[in-house]
Order: structure tokens, then C-alpha cells, then sequence
């Protein structure tokens, strides 16, 4: 039998706040030794009271309206029942009846799975997102032997909780999902979106029914998932076996699954848990949520431009290729340093792209972009420089590495070092002359029909004004020596 795969995707952030959710304790906690970011607060000593942290609030606003959703302008915390050691509490805060965003959507590319580019089999699909709420994060168990070790470094870190319906039906819209909020997170700088250090988690809650039925089959929740690798394959794994039980006549049960990296397989954590089993109860130490108009709008202005409304932008307005589109908009501060390297003129928005994503990529390598000595307005000095025939393309290579190491200007450069291209054609002129005179045989061989000798010719001349010649100006003076110098017949 055929069977159809049905997922809704619940994704936690964890926000890069300068202070957990409710206290004081440093939340940039990343490589500090255990339990050093702690205090009574988070620790759950007795008298100790949560104070609401204002900007996780406003980050999950801004969230909840890059996800196109409705922002609760009243709300109130509930405690979870939580019966794992990494929450001293015994209980997680958090938001069930009335999250902080709801009933929203985002629209996401679906590419070829094994290469990420555009094919005819790419597709744009839309995904509902039932809610986004605030919660407390919890702290990291490690297991050694026989032995538990619990560090609450983590516990009770911003986290946003972003759950979508189960609009989601294969393995590669899962994955197109989570790289557009990933992006989301990113625009937004709330949040450093990388799953690898647990800053972002997947969990794909699926099942599978028979292909044409209406009714959901016993859903089964991958927990934990830490990187867009793990969320495709594991869905992949977890659909192939789900397909054998239900082939065999066997029975699916909803329970939560871990996944196995190393040998590429769910295994089974526990029963999954039903929302009566956490036993939430409305959080008496803290006060309701309130969203005033003065405080929504102050966070909406804020919002920017996202990567997907700037991909489309730039096709349609710059003529961009897909792919380019893509490239650039990955990262805010690369969108933005582009349109400013484009200097306005529309016209140039493929050469900027070019030199964007090929030289300055490459000098690049995995470093920021804000961390460039070049600013983009340079970059458009050299583009211009090039367009008015200052510098030849080769030339404007030399130039930009030495920009990209000193953050010197282009035309700094060329003045300091008599880069300017050559254009006088009396100048020129001598140095055709000059080539053709030193090398008689590979000017017959031209004229008996070698055509790629001209390719030769060009470069020693090149050579000869040590890369300077204008390209254009040198093939017109080569051709019509050449043709003086070809024997009447």
C-alpha cells in the first residue's frame, strides 16, 4: 500500500539575550564551565521570584510577525509539569492558553534535495503556524556510565517555541521549513539559528496514512533534532519504517524517538506524553502579559525585510538569477552590503553579485562579513572604475585583493601604483608594432590561417604594458596591423 506522510514541525530558539527569562544570570553561556551561570532564581531556591526578561517578549513579537501571525495583546504564564532533573522547579514556565503569536504562515522553498538548487521540481509551499510561544529553556544532562551529571547553565534561557500545522509532507519540505526560519531568526538578530550548538532544535512530529484518506495516522515525535542533515534523514528513516509496520500489519504507537546520527536510526526514548499529563495550572508568581498599541508598534517598525521577499526582489527588480538571489540573501548584513555595492544603478546588480559571491566569497572564507575592512561603497568605486574603462577586469582582481587586505580605495590603489589602463593608441600602438616585429613566425602562421594566434599576439602585448592595455583598443590596433602587414595576393 501507498501511504502519505503528514508532519507538523515544532522548532524551540533560543534567544541570544544579554539575561535568562526570568532573572538575571548571563545567558551567553556557550563553552563556561558548568553551572556558573546560576543563581537562586533559575536554580529554584526557596523565596526566589522570576521578573519577566522585556526583550525575550519583544523578540518573540518580532517572530510572531516574520511568521505573519496575530500577536496576543493579553497573556498570562503557566507552569508545565516537568519531571526531568535539568529544571530544578519540577516545573517549566511557559505559555499554553494564549500564546504570545498564533495563527500565522510562512512561505518556503522547496528545492532538489541533494544539491539545494533550483530545478524544475522546486516549488514554493505555504506552511501554517498554529502558535509561537515564550518559554524557559532547560538545563543539559550528560551521562557517563552509570552515572548523571546535570549543568543549569542553560535552564531557563529564552526559548521561542514555534509550532506549525501538519502541512508538511515530505522530508524535504521539513527541511526547506527549518532553513527559512533558521534565515528568520537570523534577520531578526534574536537568536543565532545554529542547531549544531543546540541554539535551534527540531522535533517532526509524523505519521503515516494510506494515500487518498482523510483521518491522521498514530503520530510518532523525533525529539531533539540538531541539524537540517538529521531532520531529513531522520524523517526519511523514520518514514521507510513506519511503512514496513504498517505493511506487516503491524502496529504504530505514539511515542517520542531519538535519533542515531552515527548508524542512521530512530530509537525509542519513551511514551509520548498528552497535554493533561503536564498539568498546567496558571503561574502564580507572575503577572499577566499585556501588549499596549505604543509597545506592538514600536516592536513592528522593527521588523525588517526578510530573505524571502528580498530573493523575489531581486529577481524581479535586478534580474537576478535564482540562484544568485539565494546566495545573497542568506545573510542580512550580505543583502544589504550588496544593494549598497550596486551604488544605486540597477544596472549593476550582476556585476555586484559576481564580485560578491566569487572574489570576495573566496578572500572571505568563513569569516563575517562585518568584520570586512572594505565597505560596499568601494566596491562600487571599482565596478564604476571597470564600466569606465579605468582598470581592466584583470587589473580590478589585483586591485580588490589589495582593497580586501588594507581597506584602501580603489582608486587610492591605482593612483599609488600607475594601474590606470592604457587607452592612448599612440602608446599602443608602438607596442603592436613591437610584437608583431619579434615574432615573424607566429605572424605567418597567423596569416596562413592559425586564427588562435591572435590570442597570442594579444597578450604580448598585454605583457609588453604589463596588463594596462585597454583589451578593446588593443584587439582594434592588432587587427588592422596585422592586416597591412598580410601580403597582396
Amino acid at each position: 500500500m501507498e501511504y502519505e506522510v503528514v508532519i507538523g514541525m515544532e522548532t524551540h530558539v533560543e534567544q541570544n539575550t544579554i539575561s535568562k527569562m526570568f532573572c538575571q544570570c548571563s545567558a551567553d553561556f556557550f563553552g563556561a564551565e558548568p553551572n556558573t551561570h546560576v543563581c537562586p532564581t533559575c536554580l529554584a531556591m526557596p523565596g526566589a521570584l522570576p521578573v519577566i526578561n522585556r526583550r525575550a517578549v519583544e523578540n518573540a513579537m518580532m517572530i510572531g510577525l516574520a511568521l505573519n501571525c496575530k500577536i496576543a495583546r493579553h497573556t498570562f504564564w503557566e507552569r508545565k509539569s516537568y519531571w526531568y532533573p535539568d529544571l530544578p522547579k519540577g516545573y517549566q514556565i511557559t505559555q499554553y492558553q494564549y500564546p504570545i503569536a498564533y495563527d500565522g504562515y510562512i512561505d518556503v522553498d522547496v528545492r532538489d534535495s541533494s544539491s539545494g538548487n533550483w530545478t524544475e521540481q522546486s516549488y514554493r509551499k505555504r506552511i501554517h503556524v498554529r502558535r509561537a510561544h515564550l518559554e524557559e529553556d532547560t538545563g543539559k544532562l550528560t551521562h557517563i556510565g552509570g552515572s548523571s551529571f546535570v549543568d543549569f547553565n542553560r535552564a531557563g534561557v529564552p526559548l521561542i517555541e514555534i509550532v506549525t500545522e501538519p502541512d508538511i509532507h515530505t522530508a524535504d519540505e521539513a527541511y526547506a521549513f527549518l532553513s527559512a526560519l533558521r534565515d528568520i531568526v537570523r534577520y531578526l538578530g534574536i537568536g543565532s539559528g545554529d542547531m549544531e550548538k543546540g541554539a535551534m532544535r527540531g522535533e517532526p512530529n509524523m505519521s503515516l496514512r494510506p494515500v487518498g484518506t482523510e483521518p491522521y495516522g498514530t503520530k510518532v515525535e523525533i525529539k531533539n533534532l540538531n541539524s537540517l542533515r538529521a531532520v531529513r534523514e531522520s524523517i526519511a528513516y523514520e518514514v521507510k519504517r513506519q511503512t514496513e509496520v504498517l505493511n506487516s500489519n503491524g502496529k504504530v504507537h505514539q511515542v517520542t524517538m531519538g535519533w542515531d546520527d552515527v548508524r542512521g536510526v530512530t530509537v525509542m526514548q519513551r511514551s509520548k506524553e498528552e497535554a493533561h499529563d503536564y498539568r498546567y495550572f496558571p503561574e502564580p508568581d507572575l503577572p499577566p502579559l499585556d501588549v499596549s498599541d505604543a509597545w506592538y508598534e514600536s516592536v513592528h517598525v522593527r521588523v525588517p525585510e526578510l530573505a524571502l521577499s528580498r530573493q523575489d526582489r531581486f529577481t524581479q527588480t535586478y534580474g537576478l538569477s535564482a540562484y544568485d538571489a539565494v546566495v545573497l540573501t542568506r545573510d542580512r548584513a550580505v543583502a544589504e552590503f550588496f544593494e549598497t555595492a550596486m551604488g544605486g544603478v540597477p544596472a549593476r546588480a550582476k556585476a555586484a553579485a559576481n564580485w560578491i559571491t566569487g572574489e570576495l566569497f573566496r578572500l572571505m572564507g568563513s569569516a563575517g562579513i562585518d568584520a570586512l575592512k572594505i565597505a560596499p561603497s568601494q566596491l562600487a568605486e571599482l565596478i564604476e572604475m571597470i564600466e569606465s574603462k579605468v582598470i581592466n577586469i584583470n587589473t580590478a582582481k589585483t586591485v580588490f585583493e589589495e582593497m580586501f587586505a588594507t581597506g584602501q580605495s580603489a582608486k587610492a590603489i591605482v593612483d599609488a601604483k600607475g594601474l590606470a589602463q592604457i587607452s592612448d593608441t599612440s602608446a599602443l600602438d608602438k607596442a603592436v608594432q613591437d610584437a608583431l616585429d619579434a615574432n615573424p613566425a607566429q605572424l605567418k602562421g597567423y596569416l596562413s590561417g592559425q586564427e588562435k594566434l591572435f590570442q597570442f599576439f594579444v597578450g604580448q602585448v598585454m605583457k609588453a604594458t604589463k596588463g594596462k592595455g585597454n583589451p578593446q583598443i588593443v584587439q582594434g590596433l592588432l587587427k588592422e596591423a596585422i592586416e597591412k602587414r598580410r601580403p597582396l595576393s
